[in-house]
């Protein structure tokens, strides 16, 4: 199991209260009790003392409600109510929760020698190291951290610190502000959550909309789950994916859809938009289903984004399969990823509301449902074996090269993938210089692919295996065996970025 910390506890605990008050009815007039129900005068204490604690948490009620913090509690509930939610970036530092992490980037230790050469004084360009008490000694006033000192020392005497938010975010867009509290820049971020994730302090959250969701829930909407393939193993080991589905409908969804059997419909598009692009428009193209990685792409990389395969993700995909039934429906996505909040903006009128597995088990816990004790019910997934291992690092690339052999056996697919922002970077410049030989590059933001991203409840190794063998019981093993996807996209569609 995933790593239950005291922040993740506060987290969910902060979450399943908002739930239960909102199934009750009772959060805009008791929202502020939040505050005395889950910090309270005998503990435990996080902070320096009572006042913090609940000022931080303040800030991370209007949060969970999607409102910003200009506003109060009760006119964050309000607002929350009505189905409204802040136009706002999805991750956000609480600057009352950030630690202000008071550290020096770079330090001497007691391994220094005090040696004749003097490497890390010579390759200082502020002339910031000195010798003092027969050591080296770092000026943190002159010292611009631009690590020489660190490179050229014989011994590695002299470390490299970073704040963990910092040293999360492959991209660099986290940095210290003139306070030392964490600053994002987005600009640079892509939401990939990663920052959220690391903070020790519970500083960086994403915000929600968990009450909006409820309240169409309860007004007897016809409102759609679109689940992630990543969701087998989530809520426990033995629970069964039917378990899952049925708890879903017990909650209220009208009905559920697997995001799987939009990657079937994505497989076959990458596909073809491969075999017609590459080698003729393009020398290589990447995936497209990852929004951290494609955002990656189109901040840091801009000169490669024609290679980004301009077919949808699978949320998107099973999204326009939904609204095609009904207009006036709601569409809810529930994943292990944040940036699928983001993307979900890129595409108004598709994908409505964007859920975490952690936010779905705490409204699970809110309306006093337990998943592992609901009745099984008979079901069969209706993707792929394929399509439901694009939650792993790899299905994507694999899905499409058993679509390509189905289609023409001489086509030629030289496949490359890599995993976590800074490694994709990486990738794609070797890509580009023609030091990789491939001409299809899977990217994902997340280590091990979607079971490794910010919102799962389990492990990715165990529930890898899980997915895998869910996969395995599929009736159809690639997308081209998948009639109802195929059937589809016979009829025609948009399927691409426009």
């Amino acid at each position: 199991m995933s790593q239950v910390t005291e922040v993740v506890k506060l987290r969910r605990k902060v979450l399943a209260e908002i739930a239960r008050m909102t199934f009750a009815g009772e959060l805009i007039n008791n929202v502020e009790e939040i505050l005395n129900t889950v910090v309270t005068e005998d503990g435990p204490r996080y902070r320096c003392c009572i006042h913090k604690e609940r000022a931080v948490l303040q800030s991370r009620i209007k949060l969970a409600l999607s409102q910003p913090a200009s506003i109060t509690l009760k006119s964050a509930a309000q607002n929350a109510y009505e189905g409204q939610a802040a136009d706002m970036p999805m991750i956000h530092v609480m600057s009352e929760a950030c630690d202000q992490c008071p550290i020096d980037k770079f330090i001497v230790t007691n391994a220094c020698r005090n040696c004749l050469a003097h490497h890390c004084i010579n390759s200082c360009p502020k002339k910031a190291i000195m010798v003092v008490q027969n050591r080296a000694y770092i000026d943190k006033n002159k010292c611009v951290e631009c690590g020489l000192c660190k490179k050229s020392c014989p011994y590695s005497a002299i470390i490299e610190v970073n704040r963990p938010c910092e040293s999360a975010c492959d991209i660099k867009a986290i940095t210290a502000g003139s306070d030392r509290r964490a600053l994002i820049n987005y600009e640079k971020c892509v939401q990939c959550g990663g920052c959220k994730t690391a903070c020790p302090f519970g500083a960086i959250t994403d915000r929600s909309v968990i009450v909006q969701l409820i309240q169409a829930l309860k007004a007897d909407k016809k409102v759609y789950a679109i689940v992630a393939p990543a969701f087998v193993g989530q809520f426990g080991a033995k629970v069964q994916p039917n378990q899952v589905i049925s708890a879903l409908k017990k909650l209220g969804f009208y009905d559920v859809y697997e995001a799987s059997y939009g990657a079937d419909i994505v497989t076959v598009e990458e596909t073809r938009e491969y075999i017609e692009s590459v080698p003729e428009k393009r020398s290589f193209m990447t995936t497209s289903c990852c929004p951290a990685f494609v955002d990656m792409i189109d901040k840091h990389l801009p000169e490669m984004t024609s290679a980004i395969s301009s077919t949808v993700s699978p949320m998107i995909a099973t999204g326009k399969v939904i609204k095609e039934l009904d207009s006036d429906i709601v569409t809810v996505f529930i994943g292990p990823c944040i940036a699928k909040k983001a993307e979900a903006a890129k595409y108004s009128g598709v994908i409505d509301l964007v859920l975490t597995f952690e936010e779905l088990a705490c409204i699970m816990v809110g309306a006093g449902i337990n998943i592992a004790a609901v009745e099984e019910t008979e079901y069969k997934t209706h993707a792929s074996s394929t399509g439901n291992n694009f939650a792993r690092a790899g299905g994507v690339v694999q899905a499409v090269i058993k679509h390509a052999e189905k289609l023409d056996g001489n086509v030629v697919i030289k496949p490359h993938r890599a995993e976590g922002l800074s490694n994709c970077k990486v990738s794609l410049l070797q890509l580009k210089a023609g030091k990789i030989d491939a001409n299809f590059f899977e990217g994902m933001a997340c280590a091990g692919g979607c079971v490794g991203g910010p919102g799962v409840l389990i492990n990715s190794k165990v529930t890898g295996k899980l997915i895998e063998n869910y996969a395995a019981t599929s009736e159809c093993k690639t997308a081209s065996e998948n009639k109802d996807a195929m059937d589809i996209l016979n009829k025609g569609g948009h399927w691409h970025v426009k």
